[in-house]
Protein backbone atom coordinates (compact mmCIF):
# COMPACT_ATOMS: atom_id res chain seq x y z
CA UNK A 1 0.00 0.00 0.00
CA UNK A 2 1.04 3.62 -0.50
CA UNK A 3 1.02 6.55 1.12
CA UNK A 4 0.57 9.43 0.35
CA UNK A 5 1.71 13.16 2.62
CA UNK A 6 1.40 16.81 1.68
CA UNK A 7 3.23 19.11 2.77
CA UNK A 8 3.85 22.91 2.12
CA UNK A 9 0.56 24.62 1.98
CA UNK A 10 0.17 27.93 3.76
CA UNK A 11 -1.39 31.39 3.81
CA UNK A 12 0.38 33.83 0.82
CA UNK A 13 -0.80 36.94 -0.62
CA UNK A 14 -2.17 37.15 -3.99
CA UNK A 15 0.66 37.09 -6.82
CA UNK A 16 2.85 34.83 -4.54
CA UNK A 17 4.22 31.23 -4.95
CA UNK A 18 4.09 28.07 -2.81
CA UNK A 19 5.65 24.94 -3.62
CA UNK A 20 3.82 21.78 -2.54
CA UNK A 21 5.66 18.26 -1.75
CA UNK A 22 3.96 14.63 -2.33
CA UNK A 23 6.07 12.45 -0.12
CA UNK A 24 5.76 8.27 -0.73
CA UNK A 25 6.15 5.80 1.24
CA UNK A 26 6.84 2.86 -0.80
CA UNK A 27 9.09 2.19 -3.93
CA UNK A 28 6.40 1.02 -6.14
CA UNK A 29 4.65 4.42 -6.38
CA UNK A 30 7.72 5.83 -8.77
CA UNK A 31 5.47 3.39 -11.22
CA UNK A 32 2.74 5.45 -10.43
CA UNK A 33 1.17 8.54 -11.98
CA UNK A 34 0.99 11.40 -9.41
CA UNK A 35 -1.86 13.70 -9.72
CA UNK A 36 -2.97 16.64 -7.64
CA UNK A 37 -6.11 18.00 -7.04
CA UNK A 38 -8.06 20.33 -5.18
CA UNK A 39 -11.55 20.79 -3.51
CA UNK A 40 -12.22 24.11 -2.27
CA UNK A 41 -15.53 24.87 0.30
CA UNK A 42 -18.91 23.90 -1.01
CA UNK A 43 -17.31 22.54 -4.45
CA UNK A 44 -16.51 19.51 -6.43
CA UNK A 45 -12.73 17.79 -6.24
CA UNK A 46 -11.01 19.66 -9.13
CA UNK A 47 -8.11 18.07 -11.27
CA UNK A 48 -5.21 20.54 -11.55
CA UNK A 49 -1.57 18.71 -12.76
CA UNK A 50 -0.53 14.70 -13.48
CA UNK A 51 2.80 13.26 -14.80
CA UNK A 52 3.83 10.17 -15.51
CA UNK A 53 6.25 7.79 -13.48
CA UNK A 54 8.94 8.84 -16.43
CA UNK A 55 8.48 12.62 -16.25
CA UNK A 56 8.14 12.57 -19.75
CA UNK A 57 4.84 13.29 -19.49
CA UNK A 58 2.52 15.76 -18.01
CA UNK A 59 -1.28 16.86 -18.23
CA UNK A 60 -3.04 19.94 -16.95
CA UNK A 61 -6.19 21.75 -16.74
CA UNK A 62 -6.82 24.56 -18.36
CA UNK A 63 -7.25 26.57 -15.02
CA UNK A 64 -3.90 26.22 -13.97
CA UNK A 65 -1.98 25.81 -17.11
CA UNK A 66 0.88 28.19 -17.63
CA UNK A 67 0.88 29.36 -13.49
CA UNK A 68 1.57 25.62 -12.13
CA UNK A 69 4.07 23.38 -12.80
CA UNK A 70 4.32 19.31 -11.72
CA UNK A 71 7.31 17.70 -11.23
CA UNK A 72 8.44 14.45 -9.72
CA UNK A 73 11.55 13.26 -7.92
CA UNK A 74 11.28 9.68 -7.69
CA UNK A 75 15.16 8.75 -5.44
CA UNK A 76 13.13 10.99 -2.84
CA UNK A 77 9.98 9.21 -3.89
CA UNK A 78 8.36 13.05 -4.03
CA UNK A 79 6.19 14.92 -6.22
CA UNK A 80 6.08 18.99 -6.24
CA UNK A 81 3.11 21.52 -7.52
CA UNK A 82 4.95 24.63 -8.20
CA UNK A 83 2.73 27.33 -7.78
CA UNK A 84 2.95 30.98 -9.01
CA UNK A 85 1.18 33.88 -9.54
CA UNK A 86 -1.65 32.79 -7.12
CA UNK A 87 -5.54 34.02 -6.65
CA UNK A 88 -7.74 34.20 -4.28
CA UNK A 89 -9.89 31.32 -5.82
CA UNK A 90 -6.87 29.30 -5.53
CA UNK A 91 -7.60 29.41 -2.08
CA UNK A 92 -8.49 25.37 -1.50
CA UNK A 93 -7.09 21.93 0.53
CA UNK A 94 -4.99 20.25 -2.06
CA UNK A 95 -4.44 16.82 -2.49
CA UNK A 96 -1.85 14.50 -4.18
CA UNK A 97 -2.92 10.77 -5.30
CA UNK A 98 -1.32 8.48 -7.47
CA UNK A 99 -2.94 6.52 -10.73
CA UNK A 100 -1.97 3.42 -13.16
CA UNK A 101 -2.82 5.66 -15.65
CA UNK A 102 -2.56 9.56 -16.97
CA UNK A 103 -5.53 11.63 -16.42
CA UNK A 104 -7.67 13.68 -15.24
CA UNK A 105 -10.42 11.12 -13.70
CA UNK A 106 -10.33 11.30 -9.87
CA UNK A 107 -11.92 7.67 -9.84
CA UNK A 108 -8.69 6.37 -11.48
CA UNK A 109 -6.45 7.45 -8.52
CA UNK A 110 -5.99 4.56 -6.12
CA UNK A 111 -4.04 6.00 -3.66
CA UNK A 112 -4.91 9.69 -1.76
CA UNK A 113 -3.12 11.97 0.72
CA UNK A 114 -4.53 13.89 3.64
CA UNK A 115 -4.34 17.35 1.96
CA UNK A 116 -2.62 20.51 3.22
CA UNK A 117 -4.63 23.80 2.71
CA UNK A 118 -4.02 26.83 0.66
CA UNK A 119 -4.80 29.76 1.45
CA UNK A 120 -4.56 32.96 -0.83
CA UNK A 121 -5.06 36.85 0.36
CA UNK A 122 -6.33 39.29 -1.87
Amino acid sequence: QVQLVESGGGLVQAGGSLRLSCAASARTWRMHVIGWFRQAPGKEREFLAAITWSGGATYYADSVKGRFTISRDNAKNTGYLQMNSLKFEDTAVYYCASSPSLGPYSGNYDYWGQGTQVTVSS
